[in-house]
């Protein structure tokens, strides 16, 4: 496992904390709740929720369905992958690979009693595309918690006391490492 920063508590200087790579992230894309449906067409990668062989036949699958909201999406392929709703302007590593849409039918299947405003539907497929670029990018993360015994011997020897995986993106103010169990005002980094 690849240690990505390593905090140490303020009181207790027997517990550490080590943030890591989560190295077996799941698909954001395989989760229940998306407001969003991503389709995609590209040769080499399998992305998003539905794939196409052809991009015309993309294309005319979207005008079909006649979403609410569509946005496009851009790839960019160079060491390693990155995905938005906005162009990256490198004409020769990227490209539109797909949309990410809604319809009042997805809606009404996960529960929405009225059809929020247009705003809101873009900022809720951005912030999709958003944690899938996290995805994308290897930008997940979980954490263990340690407590540290010295033995007999001036070794320091450390006991895991707790791990939790899943956190999409490298902002630890937003991702919710420091929301459940821990508290950031707690931990110092090291």
């Amino acid at each position: 496992m690849t240690i990505y920063k390593t905090f140490k508590h303020k009181k207790d200087a027997n517990r550490l904390l080590e943030i890591h790579y989560d190295e077996n992230p799941e698909s954001p894309r395989e989760w229940d709740a998306h407001n969003g449906i991503m389709v995609c067409c590209h040769n080499r990668y399998n992305l998003g929720d539905k794939q196409f062989e052809d991009a015309q036949i993309l294309v005319e699958h979207i005008n079909e369905i006649k979403p609410l909201v569509k946005l496009p999406l851009y790839l960019l392929d160079h060491s390693g992958i990155t995905i938005s709703t906005s162009d990256f302007n490198d004409k020769w590593d990227s490209g539109q690979v797909g949309f990410i849409y809604t319809t009042k039918e997805k809606l009404k299947k996960l529960g929405h009693k009225k059809i929020p405003t247009k705003k809101k539907l873009i900022e809720w497929l951005k912030s999709e595309v958003s944690v899938y670029d996290d995805y994308l990018r290897g930008n997940v993360f979980g954490y263990i918690e340690y407590k540290i015994d010295q033995c007999n011997l001036d070794h320091d020897h450390k006991e895991q006391i707790d791990s939790v995986w899943g956190f999409y993106g490298s902002d630890f103010d937003e991702n919710g490492i420091f929301d459940g169990e821990l508290d950031k005002k707690d931990w110092e980094e090291i």
